[in-house]
């Protein structure tokens, strides 16, 4: 779709629909739906009188302008209660409203900017929102079927000011490559797994990398068998697909030696191994490796903006299948920084692999890491679908990367890390094991995790309940979210820029 600025007067433009807005308990339209009202004879208003148009969060009214304006139709979309206007909402009335007027074939839409000088609302704000909310709202994994709708192949954001176009336009332009970046971890996290191999997550990495100037590696089983990367390989031992070990670096800063890790969670397919998982609901396993897609298009959007920070992505990337050579439940594993663990779940297995990814990134001397995984059901029992769990050693480091995801609309709450529960990762044959009991599962995971990242500062974001959407609301979809992906990039850039202002 392309999304572009235009001078004029919304109730003057030709297109097959035009968008404007109303807050919840509004009387009386003002601002540009007053006068999209005033040329359709007060229709709206009457419509507001009659409760039929109410203003509530992500409603879509639909009129019909029968020749009284150049487009056909006009959207009064609801903005929910003044009071609680966010950002973020602006992206969700803007996806709620483009898949409304999809469904009613409309081609060309135009928009005012929605919330543009409410509080710290500003014009670039409102139209990054509205290009992040139609492109992720209008979003459609149509690779193996023919589309429901065809999609609307322009939209319109109609301003009045001339000089604000320049800075509208650069809003819009890094707006786009966010949800791209978004929509692209989506398509890989969609793909089916007899697709979406290891080796096929590899070839993509080297695609972005080729393509935004980023370093590739890819390690296989023979050089992560020279490194001692006994925990991964061992998950991989019940595949035939061969696992990889993927690297993408950005290098924005030449003068420092600092670079920022981003790890993901790779299980491009995850039965749960001899600890096979229940058959309800395992053809989202797919989705196990949500983590990895992220921080590959992160780093490739970081590669796009160009900020001066450096960046490198780190990939483990396996199957977990069962099998006459699979791993098995007492096994004992060794892992690159010589701790052993335990194997008491082959179906704990993420924390298995990051195991070696975090090692590996420590002897890099990657620093700070951030890593995103899908990690356990136990923090989708414990916050449910909307919010992510947030971990870490470093405080300092936690509300950066909270900061960020409230500036994304990617919500995250941070979870406590208590010592008295490294007691359940305690093995009587091993240095740990790799699960506990069932109470605190997601706590006792990522002090699982803690064991492989020595001092260095370090942020665990469990997105096993965001990761994927079983639902339509708002600029999300029903399947993949390709959460982390902003995030990631907002934080690097948000460093990026506080070094700068050293």
């Amino acid at each position: 779709m392309e999304i572009k600025v235009i001078i004029g007067d919304i109730a003057q433009i030709e297109a097959d629909a035009v968008v404007v807005g109303l807050f919840e308990g509004v009387e009386k339209p003002s601002g540009a739906a007053a006068a999209v009202d005033k040329a359709l004879d007060g229709a709206i208003s009457s419509l507001i009188s009659r409760n039929h148009i109410k203003g509530k969060f992500e409603d879509v009214g639909i009129v019909h302008t029968f020749g009284k304006l150049p487009a056909r139709i006009v959207a009064v979309v609801g903005l929910g209660k003044r009071q609680d206007f966010t950002v973020d909402k602006i992206r969700g009335v803007t996806g709620q409203f483009c898949r409304a007027l999809r469904k009613l074939n409309c081609h060309k839409v135009a928009t005012i900017l929605h919330g543009a000088g409410m509080g710290d609302v500003g014009l670039e704000v409102s139209a990054k929102a509205i290009t992040e909310g139609a492109l992720l709202g209008l979003y459609s994994f149509t690779k193996y079927k023919k589309p429901e709708y065809e999609d609307i192949a322009e939209m319109l954001i109609v301003v009045r000011e001339k000089e604000k176009v320049p800075i509208l336009e650069a809003a819009i332009d890094k707006g786009k490559l966010l949800a791209e970046a978004t929509n692209l971890a989506r398509n890989m996290v969609n793909e089916p797994a007899n697709h979406m191999t290891p080796s096929q997550m590899a070839e993509i990495a080297r695609e972005i990398a080729s393509k935004y100037s980023l370093e590739f590696r890819v390690f296989n089983r023979e050089d992560m068998e020279v490194m001692g990367m006994g925990a991964l390989l061992g998950v991989a031992k019940g595949s035939n697909q061969p696992a990889k070990l993927i690297t993408l670096t950005y290098k924005g800063d030449e003068d420092s030696e600092r670079v920022f890790g981003f790890l993901g969670k790779g299980i491009t397919f995850d039965s749960g191994g001899i600890s096979i998982k229940a058959s309800e609901g395992m053809d989202e396993m797919k989705d196990d490796m949500a983590g990895a897609a992220a921080v590959m298009t992160a780093v490739g959007a970081i590669g796009q903006l160009k900020p001066k920070i450096n960046v490198t992505a780190i990939i483990p990337a396996t199957e977990n299948l069962p099998s006459g050579t699979a791993l098995k439940p007492g096994d004992v594993l060794k892992t690159m920084n010589g701790k052993t663990i335990e194997v008491i779940s082959t179906d704990a297995e993420g924390r298995l692999i990051l195991a070696d990814a975090l090692s590996y990134a420590v002897k890099q001397r990657l620093s700070p890491l951030i890593d995103l995984a899908t990690l356990t059901g136990a923090c989708r029992v414990a916050l449910g679908t909307l919010y992510s769990g947030l971990f870490g050693n470093d405080q300092e480091l936690i509300d950066k990367v909270r900061k960020a995801a409230e500036r994304t609309g990617e919500r995250m709450w941070q979870m406590p890390m208590p010592d008295e529960y490294k007691e359940q990762n305690k093995s009587e044959v091993a240095d740990i094991k790799n699960t506990g009991s069932r109470y605190g599962g997601a706590i006792t995971a990522a002090l699982f995790l803690a064991e492989f990242v020595a001092n260095v500062p370090w942020v665990h974001i469990d997105i096993a309940g965001t990761a994927f959407s079983a639902k339509e609301s708002g600029y999300m979809i029903k399947g993949a979210t390709g959460v982390g992906v902003r995030t990631l990039v907002e934080l690097a850039l948000g460093e990026a820029k506080n070094r700068e202002a050293v």
